[in-house]
């Protein structure tokens, strides 16, 4: 469910690029960690940001995730930078749960195509992709592994988001069933409230995903306990 913003929330709103067209686009900006053996990685791990920042924010999390570096590691860069404050977005938040459409498929499309490249590039498929994200990240994290008619990933790892009310996109059944979702949301979260938590774990779980879901007292942020549920999960994948 939406919840639309408070007066304080409508000051923060940016006026994003009108980039919309995916076909000629260069690709996202990013930071790659090759893994150990670059030639033959175990699979492909991708971190996506949260509102406001960039392709450094998670960086560091890459090596916490997986420290023996059995994955190719990649941090993408939202494509919509504000004309206020620094740092990039991936779609403009009106109503919190319900993306700007256009940006949103926007930015989909993007990752689709990026992604995909580098699973070629490394000669991989995607039951041997990780993705996952903060905020907006997890976000789109979700969105970009469930969308329709997508194969399906070999983990998913949402921190802090929400499954999106957005017009064209819902949870493929096919592309999440029997998937293992990390999914974390601070029970004291002032940013994304823990109910949308709650909302993401149903829906989830109602499409036969295989949820772990965890509600740490903290806010809007990552904890080290999720960042060793993750390194847990990412190890299993071989």
């Amino acid at each position: 469910s939406a919840r639309r913003l408070t007066a304080a929330d409508e000051d923060t709103l940016v006026v994003m690029s009108s980039f919309k067209n995916t076909a000629d686009a260069p690709p996202l900006a990013r930071r790659e960690r090759p893994a150990a053996h670059p030639d033959s990685p175990d699979g492909l791990l991708v971190l996506l940001h949260g509102r406001g920042a960039d392709k450094n924010d998670l960086f560091p999390v890459l090596d916490l995730i997986d420290p023996d570096h059995r994955l190719h590691a990649v941090t993408l860069e939202a494509p919509f930078q504000p004309q206020g404050p620094p740092g990039w977005f991936w779609y403009t938040v009106k109503i919190v749960g319900a993306p700007e459409r256009d940006e949103f498929h926007a930015s989909m499309r993007l990752l689709h195509r990026d992604i995909d490249q580098l699973l070629e590039q490394l000669g991989l498929g995607h039951d041997r992709l990780v993705i996952g994200g903060f905020s907006q990240g997890a976000v789109m994290a979700i969105a970009t592994a469930f969308a329709p008619g997508r194969p399906r990933p070999a983990a998913v790892l949402p921190w802090s988001g929400f499954v999106p009310t957005v017009e064209h996109w819902k949870i493929d059944p096919d592309a999440a069933a029997g998937v293992p979702v990390l999914l974390t949301h601070g029970a004291l979260d002032p940013v994304i409230e823990v109910d949308f938590g709650h909302n993401a774990r149903a829906l989830l779980e109602h499409v036969g995903a295989d949820v772990t879901y965890r509600e740490p007292a903290i806010g809007h942020e990552l904890d080290m306990e999720t960042v060793l549920a993750a390194r847990e999960l990412v190890g299993q994948i071989r």
